[in-house]
């Protein structure tokens, strides 16, 4: 039987369960577990893909083309897994899924209803999703979080948290935990408080503290009394140098230990060789924050985008280059700086973050970029210094010229860039404007009538519905920085190409695509002769930062060999399949009634 441990939170949206969470399957894949994880959005979006970045922080692509919340590309990360759309639940899936059978009269007549339908209805696709296998094993998981989004007394929310009652007793009391995330002393009590009287009592609760300092005895006491549960139940999380410590941080207050007592996880039987990679899975995670601590050396990189103010919106970017940099042992300080500064136009307020995680994070621009010149030379003070330049994806026109900006600087400075997705669309309009000299040069997104549409419409993409139609998903290309493989997959979200018509324009001023599709008709990698320049289509290219940021700190070469002799694609074998068998699989359910939204995102 599955073992399912539930992850809440109350006060405020934010606080932490996605880490929580994540750190809480980690520790137990360190003890040969298979855990899988599964985020409930109480929203009625059908997935994250129509939301703007600074509405709910970046749309994490799946390799079967499912637009996801952020936290699930923290679960592949922690968990080492690959999850699929259905570990995304929405309230607009789950209230879809309910109307189909009442059209199609599943119900046989009933009056439909939030219980038992909907709530049912969450139930079932829980149990389901959460028997699919994740990773290597291919066998089903041990243990599935479940991390329902929001707060608990959130109206949005409200039929999830009794779907969870109910599902407490269909799987039985050994089967079924809760964690409750909350902030302070006062807000935790009124918070469980709300909890229990909706049927739901936290086995574990992880009190928030936004200092680095450890819960004070006093205050778990407190919290204990009032929250009716023991002192070996309440664990503080205080703010720490890095994420990546977290899990250390839960590990030494005993939960791996009470959730093995509480969930019988003890009769679970685990073979020798599952116990092993627990145990080399930890030796590991100790290894990666003990040496995170010890880097000295650092690596600049500049990124600029158009979704600065929220950092959330490039959390995968941002995870990738901290990654990359601890693999050439170097600290990665991360300047984020938004595009319209450099332009003479509004940018935002200029902020200054410290984040240990990273080494130190620094956010150029300025309201008032337009009349106040010092702020105008400080913005691109960020991008001339940097290391390396880095532009992510994005999509209108705002702030474009600005990023080509960077763009050619980079360029005609040879400093390394890295351009994803919609970067990568602005590296080729701002080669054919400044080298073919074709000024008119731009996207059909930002100019539909253009003289020279260098990035066109995808013809086979949709031009009334937004939601589920791009070129989503795991897709075929080329790289050496994967180990010389001949092809390889990463995965995709875009609904603009390259215009095929100006390929040879393109060429023969010596813009080399070294990276296509399977029939060579659409370009995903290009590369300067010569130049320590790496650019990916992709949405989440790790080969292709590794190569970025080794770039920028002088280590290229060095980590080239390395991949040539250790690289091993992390997905599945059994979806890396070439682009005509994507186009014969059958399509996900309609994505609903979604409009084309009009306007610059």
């Amino acid at each position: 039987m599955t073992k399912y441990i539930v992850v809440s939170g109350g006060v405020v949206s934010g606080i932490g369960k996605g880490v929580i969470a994540s750190s809480t399957g980690l520790l137990l894949k360190t003890t040969g577990l298979k855990v899988t994880a599964i985020k409930i959005d109480p929203y009625m979006n059908i997935d994250a893909g129509t939301m703007r970045p600074q509405e709910h922080g970046e749309v994490y692509v799946l390799n079967d083309g499912g637009e996801v919340d952020l936290d699930l590309g923290n679960y592949e990360r922690y968990l080492d897994v690959t999850l699929s759309r259905d570990n995304n639940i929405t309230t607009g899936k789950i209230y879809r899924e309910v109307i189909e059978k009442e059209r199609r009269g599943d119900y046989l007549g009933k009056t439909v209803q939030i219980v038992p339908h909907v709530t049912n209805a969450i139930q079932d696709w829980i149990e389901r999703v959460s028997k699919i296998p994740v990773d290597d094993t291919g066998e089903e998981p041990d243990v599935c979080i479940v991390e329902l989004g929001g707060t608990v007394g959130d109206i949005e929310s409200a039929p999830f948290i009794e779907a969870m009652r109910q599902f407490q007793f269909r799987v039985g009391y050994e089967n079924f935990a809760l964690i409750h995330v909350s902030l302070k002393t006062k807000p935790t009590q009124t918070t469980v408080h709300a909890l229990r009287g909706l049927g739901l009592l936290p086995d574990l609760i992880a009190c928030r503290l936004i200092v680095q300092k450890p819960l004070e005895p006093a205050t778990k006491a407190k919290i204990s009394m009032f929250c009716h549960v023991a002192t070996e139940q309440v664990v503080g999380v205080h703010d720490v140098s890095s994420v990546y410590h977290v899990p250390l941080l839960l590990q030494s207050q005993g939960i791996v230990e009470y959730l093995t007592k509480r969930l019988n996880l003890s009769s679970l039987k685990l073979s020798p060789e599952m116990q092993e990679r627990g145990a080399s899975l930890e030796s590991r995670w100790r290894e990666l924050t003990k040496r995170q601590e010890r880097l000295l050396d650092d690596v600049s990189i500049v990124l600029v985008g158009k979704y600065t103010d929220l950092q959330d919106s490039y959390m995968s970017v941002i995870k990738a280059l901290e990654h990359s940099a601890f693999r050439c042992n170097r600290k990665l300080i991360l300047k984020v700086s938004c595009p319209p500064a450099f332009q003479i136009c509004c940018a935002p307020t200029v902020d200054i973050i410290s984040r240990p995680a990273v080494g130190r994070l620094v956010r150029s621009g300025t309201r008032d970029a337009g009349t106040s010149p010092a702020k105008y030379h400080d913005a691109w003070r960020a991008v001339v210094s940097a290391s390396g330049i880095l532009v992510p994806g994005g999509f209108g026109v705002r702030g474009t010229e600005g990023m080509m900006m960077a763009i050619k600087w980079a360029r005609e400075q040879k400093i390394p860039f890295l351009g994803i997705c919609f970067g990568f669309q602005l590296a080729v309009i701002e080669w054919a404007r400044n080298v073919c000299g074709l000024a008119s040069a731009t996207s059909t997104e930002f100019v539909k009538d253009t003289e020279h549409p260098v990035i066109v419409f995808m013809p086979e993409i949709s031009r009334t519905h937004m939601g589920g139609t791009m070129r989503l998903g795991l897709r075929p290309t080329v790289r050496r920085l994967y180990g010389g493989a001949s092809t390889i997959w990463e995965r995709h979200r875009h609904r603009y190409e390259v215009n095929p018509a100006l390929l040879d324009t393109l060429g023969k001023s010596g813009l080399a695509f070294v990276g296509t599709d399977e029939k060579g008709e659409r370009m995903q990698v290009l590369e300067l002769p010569g130049a320590p320049r790496v650019l990916h289509a992709p949405a989440e290219p790790v080969p292709p930062f590794l190569g970025f940021v080794a770039a920028a700190a002088g280590v290229l070469q060095e980590q080239m060999e390395q991949q040539e002799q250790q690289f091993h694609p992390p997905h599945p074998e059994g979806v890396m399949v070439s682009e005509d068998a994507l186009r014969h699989t059958p399509p996900p359910i309609a994505q609903g009634e979604e409009v084309l939204l009009n306007g610059d995102l």
